[in-house]
């Protein structure tokens, strides 16, 4: 059986959280008469930690949680119901429900204005390796990073059913080839072990699966049914995503469900929760202690990423990388997100995804009036982000704590200036280490005649 973690943080972490949302947020012991009144005299149902947060959520701007609230007496059950839910979410989350909202305020706001979140900066090509799969470079790096290998650790974000692909189970349950009818949790395992082998590691090589509420018991069963595919039970871990509240408009309001007015409606955070739930769990702390000096994240149906991983794995122990974002060839403006390294005008620095529909106009903005173009290799010197990353544990164990950034590339942003960012991007045509199902079959050949490399 996996171990299994949830999303609940340290106790540092939420002792941050308490304080933070402590010092926006003024709280009285007593209710007011507003909001008494907003609460429909339900106030005394409540104490301590309860009333606090009823408080703040009307703080909040959170009032019609409690619109159709009866006076006490009646449907009080049902009342400590949505409470007992809200404070789930509000110790789930980093800094608790007011930083969730503050943040959805925020991006909400800069969203509907047009705001531009990279104002001040000026992109440029960024540093990194491009190999051609195959060549003797290509396999010089992969022998090295079959070596550093033996003190790597991997991450396979996972929290997705199969629905939008016609399938009823989890992604990992796909069938990854048609000779053998692996499934993608086996062909990610077996070259886990294949590694672990050739490496000669000490001891194997830990794999942690991020799952969610839809996902979780479905892994566990998948692995369980086939004997963990080979790995020792008390190699795998499973670390399930918590979900946040939903919202009702572009005002932040949370959403209640529309058959139950004492639930509110949730859902996935994002893949930046994986950093969050690593290092809330103490299992990056216990791999930091074990010798693990490289962590490799990589998605639920990206059948050949191992074709690349290896590869990856020598640049970071040859460059001494903090973060190496693995990467594909891109078309110019091809609708993928591309890696470029950013200056502000304050001198600050860092390489980052940027999304393909702000890169282009971003460049346009400083300098460049074509934006987005190929050069000679025919493709854009912006590499394709695909989300698949490795990160030298020394670094991410000691600058970033638990936060709630919702795309698992946001990491370089909690990076010093001095931090060594780079990427690897492996000739697609050959490597194709990027791979991922995301359509179903009827979808994925309408995407091809239109000519979209993703399917």
């Amino acid at each position: 059986m996996p171990r299994v973690s949830t999303s609940k943080l340290t106790a540092g972490a939420l002792a941050f959280a308490a304080a933070y949302a402590y010092r926006v947020y003024k709280r009285r012991d007593e209710p007011s008469a507003e909001e008494q009144a907003a609460l429909k005299d339900n106030a005394q149902l409540f104490k301590g930690k309860e009333l606090k947060l009823l408080q703040q959520l009307l703080q909040l701007d959170q009032r019609h949680l409690f619109d159709n609230w009866k006076p006490p007496g009646e449907e009080d059950a049902e009342k400590a119901r949505l409470v007992e839910q809200l404070q789930q979410l509000d110790q789930t989350y980093p800094g608790g429900l007011a930083a969730y909202v503050s943040n959805a305020k925020r991006l909400l706001a800069d969203s509907k204005a047009g705001a531009n979140p990279f104002e001040g900066y000026t992109p440029s090509v960024p540093q990194g390796e491009n190999l051609d799969f195959g060549s003797a470079e290509f396999q010089e790096l992969e022998r090295e990073g079959v070596k550093a290998a033996s003190n790597a650790a991997f991450v396979l974000v996972a929290g997705g059913l199969g629905e939008r692909l016609g399938f009823s189970g989890i992604k990992l349950a796909l069938p990854a080839d048609t000779a053998r009818g692996a499934c993608f949790l086996q062909v990610y395992i077996e070259s886990i072990l294949a590694l672990q082998k050739s490496s000669g590691a000490s001891s194997p090589l830990p794999l942690a699966i991020m799952t969610s509420d839809d996902t979780h018991a479905l892994t566990e069963q998948l692995l369980e049914e086939h004997s963990h595919f080979g790995m020792q039970p008390d190699q795998v871990t499973l670390l399930k995503q918590a979900k946040v509240a939903c919202l009702s408009d572009t005002d932040a309001h949370l959403a209640l469900d529309p058959k139950d007015g004492f639930k509110l409606q949730t859902k996935p955070h994002g893949h930046g929760d994986v950093h969050a739930l690593l290092h809330g769990s103490g299992l990056l702390s216990k791999w930091q202690q074990q010798g693990v000096r490289w962590v490799a994240f990589f998605q639920d149906t990206n059948g050949l990423v191992f074709r690349a991983i290896p590869a990856a794995l020598g640049v970071s122990a040859q460059q001494n990388l903090d973060v190496n974002s693995i990467a594909v060839p891109r078309a110019a403006k091809e609708a993928i997100g591309g890696i470029a390294r950013l200056t502000h005008s304050s001198g600050r620095a860092m390489t980052i995804n940027v999304e393909y529909n702000q890169l282009d106009p971003l460049l346009r903005a400083t300098g460049h009036p074509d934006g987005d173009v190929a050069d000679s290799s025919g493709f854009s010197p912006y590499p394709g982000n695909i989300n698949q990353l490795i990160l030298k544990v020394d670094s991410y164990a000691g600058d970033a704590g638990p936060h709630p950034g919702p795309h698992s590339g946001d990491f370089p942003r909690e990076l010093p200036d001095d931090a060594k960012v780079g990427f690897t991007s492996i000739n697609q045509v050959w490597g194709q280490q990027y791979s991922p199902v995301r359509n179903s079959p009827e979808d994925a050949r309408a995407k091809h005649k239109s000519g979209t490399r993703t399917l």
